[in-house]
């Protein structure tokens, strides 16, 4: 995700920062600046206080760039946090803590991650748009150990098609490491028969990972389930926080991509994605993504427009753009986890129980088990 945080840098911008037209201090300009009337009918011959100017496109470029520096230690040290807690989030089980399992699972989805964040800022320094360093988000709770990585991109800087490049070169990214991931772990995987009375928390299946899943394993039984073990728990939460970025809605990667597609006509969709996912979670009582919904409406559901909505992007950028955003229906669910409660048995009839011995047992469909199970 790469928000636009600051306004477009022209010198007539109306939001830049301001800067003195003298040499003078700050406080010196403000006290300047605040002469009264009295203080003025008292010198009659005070000249009138300096007037402020707005930075010119250099200047603003220059304000910025200083602000990513100083951003810089904040980038290492959130990082380094964010491998701690995945680090503690993968290498818990349902007995005691397993550190290689903890620092797999870390190394895998910070580097999933990291990709990602990379491909976006990469981008951003081939085109000379001010980017800040990725600034991950630490989360010591399951079962994902993280929020993802956030990157701040100054606004106004990138016309159309250097806006789509960096919009869509995170999520390739990121894919790129995340399939591999998930097929090297499901090389060690197995298939556990999940009884009635297991408890457990289970992940949501997108259409990805259960084509994956029958190419290694095969047409599974509705009992059936392949447990995840650490990669593919760092695959799998690869491939959801790659399929919610490419939702078309505000700033999101997925809202770019659209808006370089289709323009201002890519609001509407936001406002439809958005209603239409309250609407399902109000009838569904599945608040999961509630927060999500608030940040992006808080961030903003319109796109802002690039410093040149004309510039074209091409045949091939086109095609690309399409193919990237049907990702999100294969690689999105949207029930990403919930806790499987233990079915009690029935009790039969006295006068029923053979019966009862020979029936079948009724067992829920079950999406994936986290490697919990597998301790």
């Amino acid at each position: 995700m790469e928000p636009n945080e600051h306004r477009p840098a022209e010198d007539n911008n109306p939001e830049a920062p301001f800067e003195s037209s003298s040499e003078e201090t700050a406080s010196q300009a403000a006290e300047s600046s605040a002469t009264t009337d009295d203080q003025s009918a008292e010198s009659p011959d005070t000249p009138p206080p300096k007037k402020q100017r707005r930075m010119t496109a250099a200047e603003y470029r220059a304000y910025l760039d200083r602000k990513i520096r100083r951003m810089y230690p904040w980038s290492v040290i959130l990082f380094f946090a964010a491998c701690a807690s995945t680090w503690y989030i993968g290498g818990q089980t349902a007995t005691e803590f397993d550190n290689t399992a903890g620092l797999t699972y870390s190394a895998a989805v910070m580097g999933i991650l990291l990709a990602h964040e990379l491909g976006h800022y990469l981008q951003a320094l081939r085109y000379g748009v001010p980017a800040s360093p990725p600034m991950f988000i630490p989360m010591p709770l399951p079962p994902l150990g993280t929020m993802g990585a956030v990157i701040l991109q100054g606004a106004g800087f990138a016309n159309r098609k250097v806006l789509f490049d960096i919009a869509i070169s995170g999520p390739l990214a990121g894919l790129v490491v995340a399939l591999p991931v998930v097929w090297w772990g499901l090389r060690d995987s197995t298939v556990m028969t999940i009884a009635p009375n297991q408890a457990a928390m289970i992940f949501g299946d997108p259409l990805i990972l259960e084509w994956m899943y029958e190419l290694r394993h095969g047409v599974l039984a509705p009992n059936q389930e392949v447990i995840l073990n650490p990669l593919l728990h760092a695959g799998w939460v690869g491939i959801f926080i790659t399929a919610v970025n490419l939702v078309p809605v505000g700033q999101l990667d997925g809202g770019h991509i659209l808006y370089t597609l289709i323009g201002r006509k890519a609001h509407w969709v936001a406002y439809g994605i958005i209603i239409g996912a309250v609407s399902w979670m109000v009838a569904t009582k599945n608040p999961t993504f509630m927060l999500m919904i608030l940040l992006l409406c808080g961030f903003g559901l319109r796109h802002p427009p690039s410093s040149d909505d004309s510039v074209p992007i091409g045949g091939f950028r086109t095609i690309l753009a399409w193919l990237t955003l049907a990702f999100v229906p294969i690689g999105f669910t949207p029930v990403p986890f919930m806790m499987m409660e233990p079915v009690a048995p029935a009790v039969a009839p006295e006068n029923d129980s053979a019966a009862a011995e020979n029936a079948p047992s009724i067992i829920p469909m079950q999406p994936l088990i986290t490697p919990q199970e597998a301790g």
